[in-house]
């Protein structure tokens, strides 16, 4: 058996286990309310997703029109995952039944994805990028180099102001909007990326390292239309600086952010559905010539149900949480 069958094979044994393990004690609250969310803090969320993402570079000269796109060969990744308050273990893979998975050999695509939350206010992301295999194109040509490298991470430090907007509710589902709510988030990004230009030719490698900062305050608005629906929208703008150092030189310039963000969950008691798409632009220069526009496109299709956690795993979970000041 191989490891993403026993991978597999444990994930759905835990995920029966602790559904059968219920415990209707009445001393357990499952729901809590204060008027304009419901948190789920007792809760084991089940959770199948479809993602589609992916890190791309287009390359602009400043003195003409020329321009090449590095896009990755993109692959469909679909997964599982199990969250109880603020642990989530999750598993996806590209399976070749999916169109854009047919021609992809040789390239990789390694995706991570962590959010967590501090008190009321404070909340913490990162993402990484691990991707092999680009096409080089332009208007004139198209062309797939298999050993073309990449490799991002950052993330974000954010300040939600309104305590009853609940970002919960639209990326997490352990949380559910009741009254249409919205807030300023100002927020602190920062990445870190390599790139290794192998066009199959030792002597035409190249390598580029990059480092953004940047302060990209950001809105966000949770639209209850009715009982079940949650419409969510948002969009930043920053500025900051960019370190860049390649083969042939080093360069400090100005950064620009542009991050947009739009979700649609339809929740049904336990039971939710939806859809979220982001789109991240980093603007920089590499050198004196050549102008960058770094994407993150983000595209998701979910399903999950919340399931009463068993009375056992509420009473190590709330041990662990005195403990760490929780």
């Amino acid at each position: 058996m191989g490891i993403k069958q026993i991978f597999l094979a444990s994930f759905l044994f835990c995920f029966v286990h602790l559904c059968s393990a219920q415990d209707s004690i009445q001393t357990v609250s499952y729901e809590t309310l204060n008027g304009h969310t419901k948190k789920f803090l007792n809760r084991i969320t089940g959770r199948l997703f479809y993602v589609n993402t992916s890190n791309a570079l287009q390359l602009n000269d400043r003195n003409s029109d020329l321009f090449f796109k590095l896009t990755p060969n993109k692959q469909d990744r679909i997964g599982a995952s199990i969250a109880f308050r603020s642990i989530q273990i999750s598993y996806a893979f590209a399976p070749n039944f999916l169109s854009n998975n047919k021609d992809n050999t040789g390239s990789r695509l390694f995706n991570l994805n962590f959010r967590n939350y501090f008190g009321k206010h404070w909340m913490q992301t990162i993402m990484l990028y691990n991707e092999k295999g680009f096409y080089l194109s332009n208007n004139e040509f198209n062309t797939y180099y298999p050993n073309i490298k990449s490799f991002k991470i950052g993330g974000g430090t954010s300040y939600i102001i309104n305590e009853n907007f609940s970002f919960k509710a639209i990326v997490g589902q352990n949380e559910k909007q009741l009254k249409s709510a919205g807030s300023f988030i100002p927020r602190f990004v920062y990445f870190y990326s390599e790139f290794n230009f192998n066009f199959d030719d030792p002597n035409s490698a190249s390598n580029l390292y990059s480092f953004d900062i940047a302060f990209a305050p950001s809105y966000y608005y949770n639209f209850v239309p009715s009982k079940n629906l949650l419409i969510s929208a948002g969009a930043s703008a920053g500025i900051g600086i960019n370190f860049s150092n390649s083969t042939t030189q080093s360069l400090t310039s100005l950064l620009t952010e542009l991050n947009f963000r739009g979700s649609l969950t339809y929740d049904i008691e336990n039971l939710y559905l939806g859809t979220h798409y982001s789109y991240l632009v980093l603007n920089h220069n590499t050198d004196r010539q050549t102008y960058v526009k770094d994407n993150i496109p983000y595209f998701e299709i979910f399903v999950g149900y919340r399931f009463k956690a068993p009375r056992k795993l509420i009473y190590k979970a709330d041990i662990i949480d005195d403990k760490l000041g929780l």
